[in-house]
């Protein structure tokens, strides 16, 4: 007895880990829960996840106009970036709208940096006190914010006067010369190489993408940019993708005269006939319109090919020709 108290003193005794250093024997997951780093094969690095197959996607909007109904970018973006990660095959798992709060930002790019292969950032890198995304993504990771001096160079270069500041100063301090400082005060790691942490896709913008833990790439919140950004990265993307040749997922879509009541039965059986071959069913009732609409979404494209007359027959079906088009008898084939 003596001896196994003994055991428990000197357990008690030995000195808890240094959390903040990165070898310290147990880490911390975003939920809260321990984790032994000696049950794990590896620890995920920033590189390793700047340089790992792109499979899942996520995208974090950002800022309180549009969860105040203000704006309509984070219907804009998300459906854009939706549309992009369709078409490389990337699984889109994840859309948040968060407000300009930093404690939510934080969280929410911890967990969808761990989560997810390719997290997308949108909104708050202007130069107002409301836009802290840059701040608040660099706390979340440790990093300070440092000023970007090539980004820095191009602002100076490719900024056009505005009418309101004619004699506008880039060498005098002032604080509009400090608040748009704050666009490309980005955040750092110091131990890595800059050109992974920052991207430039598009020559003529100054804003770059700033890329963080290695899968956070935070972008603007305008859609004009945020869009040319977002396709200015699609060539540094495409050699990691699950399917390189960026075939993408292929979306088959059919235009039904049936409820959805006639047709559940059969779609939820060709659903669990179609799953383990990596395809999805979809069944969408359009209000106040005489047609309905199923969908076959799946990478394999030969199977979904052949299993595309037998749903026809079932549903009383007639393929759709253009995606997103009203089911009139324009866009419908025979």
């Amino acid at each position: 007895m003596f001896s196994r108290l003994s055991q428990v003193a000197r357990h008690l005794s030995r000195p808890l880990p240094n959390f903040a250093h990165p070898s310290a024997a147990t880490t911390v997951g975003w939920r809260g829960t321990a984790r032994n780093n000696s049950t794990m094969a590896s620890v995920t690095t920033a590189s390793d996840r700047a340089s790992r197959k792109i499979n899942t996607a996520a995208c974090l909007i950002i800022g309180d106009e549009v969860l105040g109904g203000k704006a309509g970018r984070d219907r804009t973006n998300s459906t854009y970036f939706a549309k992009w990660c369709f078409g490389l095959g990337i699984n889109l798992k994840r859309i948040e709208v968060i407000e300009d709060d930093e404690a939510e930002i934080i969280e929410a790019v911890r967990r969808m940096s761990e989560r997810y292969d390719f997290v997308v950032t949108s909104g708050g890198i202007g130069p107002t006190h409301d836009d802290i995304t840059y701040k608040s993504i660099a706390k979340a990771f440790g990093l300070p914010l440092v000023l970007h001096k090539e980004a820095h160079a191009l602002m100076k270069q490719l900024s056009k006067p505005h009418p309101s500041q004619p004699n506008f100063n880039w060498d005098e301090d002032s604080p509009v010369l400090r608040a748009r400082l704050r666009m490309v005060e980005l955040p750092t790691d110091a131990s890595r190489p800059l050109e992974e942490q920052f991207l430039f896709p598009c020559k003529e913008l100054w804003v770059p993408i700033a890329v963080v833990n290695g899968n956070v790439h935070i972008l603007p919140g305008v859609p004009r940019l945020f869009e040319q950004l977002l396709d200015g990265v699609t060539k540094s993307v495409l050699p990691r993708l699950a399917d390189p040749e960026g075939k993408g997922i292929m979306r088959v879509s059919i235009s039904t005269p049936l409820r959805e009541s006639q047709v559940a039965e059969y779609l939820t059986e060709l659903a669990e006939r179609a799953g383990p071959k990596g395809v999805k069913v979809g069944s969408y009732p359009r209000w106040g319109k005489k047609r309905n609409t199923v969908t076959l979404v799946g990478r394999d494209r030969e199977y979904l090919q052949g299993i595309t007359p037998e749903v026809l027959h079932h549903v009383k079906g007639r393929l759709m020709k253009v995606e997103g088009e009203e089911e009139d008898d324009e866009s419908l084939e025979e």
